[in-house]
């Protein structure tokens, strides 16, 4: 999750009481998982499980051939280096061979170094790429990126721009040309940029959207009634999947996590196992103290109130679906 770009409006009350039974069953699967917080698994994962990892950014400090974009410099390179090598260092153990890398800000519009390791990796992954929506041939473009492998577009509203998207030429012929070519839409928002979105779907209906990591709610330590309601209606749009991911910025910011689990537990019952995908946000999640392991535990190990055939989908068939599946 980058923070360079739009600040997160933030709702300052705390949750309310949605539902008293919800969080007495959250309340429950945080205290009875209280065990697991070293990091130990309820059982021992199989290291072949080909888990996919839908949400991580890789880079390179290779900065001659593939040159950062205006406004960044190689300070902002944090690490300075995270190439696929040193990403699947830490996917491996975890028994994740597939994922879906992100077009890092860094480099704006220029996608070659995804690309790249797409190219040279074309088993283990996928794309979603950036593309300026104002720029000639559009169209030609994205064809071209779902040639080399890129599976959605990431949109990044800065400040209040999503309020516009419906009313801007540009923006409407680049979500319609995703859908035309099967293209999903992957946007980085936060919770007030979700009517938007909403907006959005009920124009280009049969688009696929991605949203990422919950959209953002919980990223300023709370959750609102309001933001989860926008987020959960989404659901009634049957090509509308979201993120469980970033769990290292929201919320309590700390493993084992066990504090998102009724954010969880309510996005999973609006849009059901098979709209949800699990991604770590590497390489921001193995910073400062946070691990991979905590990350994919939760979702593997920790939630009692997920079913096998929930952590399949989540952690493999849903991405599998929508990233994955042959073209």
């Amino acid at each position: 999750m980058t923070s360079s770009s739009s600040a997160l409006t933030a709702a300052a009350s705390p949750l309310p009481a949605w539902s008293r039974r919800r969080f007495l069953q959250a309340a429950a699967v945080t205290a009875g998982s209280a065990a697991l917080s070293s990091g130990a698994a309820a059982q021992a994962p199989d290291p072949k499980t080909g888990w996919i990892d839908s949400h991580v950014h890789v880079w390179t400090p290779d900065t001659e051939r593939y040159r950062l974009a205006t406004g960044f410099e190689t300070a902002d390179m944090q690490p300075p280096s995270f190439t696929p090598e040193e990403l699947l260092a830490h996917c491996e153990p975890a028994g994740v061979d597939r994922v879906v890398l992100i077009q890092m800000i860094f480099y704006g519009f220029d996608n070659r170094y995804m690309l790249d390791v797409i190219a040279a990796r074309p088993k283990t992954f996928v794309g979603v790429g950036i593309v300026d929506p104002y720029a000639e041939g559009v169209a030609q473009t994205l064809q071209d990126l779902v040639r080399q492998g890129v599976r959605g577009l990431r949109i990044h509203p800065l400040h209040d721009e999503a309020k516009d998207w419906t009313s801007d030429a540009a923006m409407l012929k680049l979500w319609q040309t995703a859908r035309e070519q099967g293209v999903a839409i992957c946007p980085l928002i936060n919770p007030v940029d979700l009517p938007h979105v909403d907006a959005m779907c009920a124009k280009l209906p049969g688009l696929t959207v991605v949203v990422d990591h919950f959209a953002r709610i919980g990223l300023d330590g709370n959750v609102t009634e309001a933001q989860l309601e926008a987020l959960c209606r989404l659901a009634r749009y049957p090509d509308v999947y979201v993120k469980t991911s970033a769990f290292y910025a929201l919320g309590q910011r700390r493993a084992p996590h066990l504090d998102l689990a009724p954010l969880i537990r309510r996005v999973l019952d609006a849009f059901g196992p098979e709209r949800l995908m699990w991604g770590s946000d590497c390489p921001y999640q193995v910073q400062e103290g946070h691990t991979y392991q905590d990350s994919i535990a939760l979702i593997r190990d920790r939630l009692d109130f997920l079913s096998a055939g929930d952590r399949e989908a989540i952690l493999r068939g849903t991405a599998e679906s929508v990233f994955f599946a042959a073209r």
